[in-house]
């Protein structure tokens, strides 16, 4: 008689995400190489995203490379705005999902990087946030799936 083997699933994922963005990092890389790095950047921050969330929300966020070369231009510049609203908005959702404890959404977004420009430092407040916000998502999803 053959003796039967049992799987068992593991609930970690098969491909680890990024978990080491940094603010300093993203400016260095992104005067380096003259803002190509924003776009890699911000391009892995929404394949990253629709990784860890879709199954749960049903959503799926743009890509930054499709927003930023043929969505943009032809809403002249008003699509970012949308697409950082909704993303800000589901990393917070994420967040709250998996109980993490930070606090990050679609007001961050608002307050940081659009009225925080009137004190200059406002939108590096925003990335910092965002960097934390989804480097805390990346790790989780590393270890739990």
């Amino acid at each position: 008689m053959q003796a039967q083997s049992y799987y068992l699933p593991s609930a970690a994922p098969v491909g680890q995400l990024k978990t080491k963005r940094g603010l300093l990092k993203y400016l260095l890389l992104s005067l380096v190489t003259l803002g190509i790095y924003s776009i890699v950047f911000y391009s892995s921050i929404s394949g990253d995203i629709n990784v860890i969330a879709s199954r749960y929300d049903g959503k799926k966020t743009m890509h930054y490379a499709l927003l930023f070369f043929l969505v943009a231009p032809f809403t002249l510049s008003i699509g970012y705005f949308v697409w950082y609203h909704r993303i800000s908005n589901r990393i917070g959702g994420e967040l709250r999902r998996r109980n993490i404890p930070y606090s990050f959404g679609a007001s961050d977004f608002w307050l940081w990087n659009i009225l925080g420009l009137l004190i200059a430092v406002g939108p590096l407040v925003y990335l910092y946030k965002l960097c934390r916000a989804t480097n805390s998502l990346a790790e989780h999803y590393n270890r739990y799936g």
